[in-house]
């Protein structure tokens, strides 16, 4: 699972503990946490570790890599559960990232184009840096301060934005919970700006159902796709979808939620 499956894990545990619940993530059996897994739910009381299978608060949800529940794979695509909500997650952070995240200021900005380009989807959630741009340059002259993040294997810079080096992706959230909006692709920033109660503009085009993985305080942006297809290989459909996206109205919803 990535950081965004992680996150809507936290979202599926809020309130557990509080009902004297963990929640264990995995077959029922044994909980399967992946290599992010730990450091997501860091410090979360709603969450049960490995080892804690035979506890009595344990509360099982079968939600772990390769049993998702928001989707199954088929060939070539992945078919969304069109019954399945997110809940906004949440993060606990400690007392060095509660000051960390302060570093960068606050009521900017954060804008960032990048999706994962080692996987084959990513040009179907690609909106094209050129049109952040616009949209940046747009904002910039309303006198909005653009944070963008840096970190392995992200986009380019956006010309006048604050370059921000990030420790990892918590801290990257830490210094989202200081912004005003966050506007960027479905994907893991896009749970993160949920997750910490951050207005969004998010890029979905007909990848994925806003439904499925969108948050109903965003704007889910789809270009007025009629579908989302899940192709796991460059589609023009999604292609069509995120060029039926234009700057003017994705800077429209960003002034509208600041």
């Amino acid at each position: 699972m990535g950081w965004g499956d992680q996150l809507m894990a936290t979202g599926m545990a809020r309130g557990a503990a509080a009902r004297g619940k963990r929640i264990a993530f995995g077959d029922g059996r044994k909980i399967l946490w992946d290599k992010n897994s730990a450091t997501m739910f860091q410090d979360n009381p709603n969450i049960a570790p490995p080892g804690a299978e035979g506890d009595r608060d344990v509360e099982w949800v079968r939600y772990y890599k390769g049993h998702r529940i928001y989707n199954r794979q088929a060939a070539n695509r992945w078919i969304w559960n069109l019954d399945f909500r997110p809940i906004a997650g949440e993060i606990v952070f400690d007392r060095n990232e509660l000051r960390n995240r302060e570093r960068a200021g606050r009521g900017f900005v954060v804008i960032e184009p990048g999706v994962e380009a080692w996987k084959t989807c990513a040009p179907n959630k690609d909106w094209g840096l050129s049109r952040y741009q616009l949209v940046a340059d747009a904002l910039r002259a309303q006198k909005r301060r653009i944070v963008q993040f840096r970190y392995a294997k992200g986009a380019p810079g956006l010309k006048g934005a604050d370059r921000v080096d990030t420790l990892g992706f918590r801290d990257a959230v830490g210094l989202l919970s200081r912004a005003s909006l966050y506007i960027g692709p479905e994907g893991g920033l896009h749970h993160a700006a949920a997750a910490v109660g951050i207005p969004a503009v998010v890029l979905f085009g007909g990848f994925i159902p806003p439904q499925v993985t969108g948050y109903p305080d965003h704007a889910n942006l789809t270009g007025g796709a009629d579908k989302a297809c899940g192709k796991l290989t460059p589609c023009a459909h999604c292609r069509a979808a995120l060029d039926a996206i234009l700057p003017v109205d994705v800077l429209a919803h960003a002034l509208e939620r600041l």
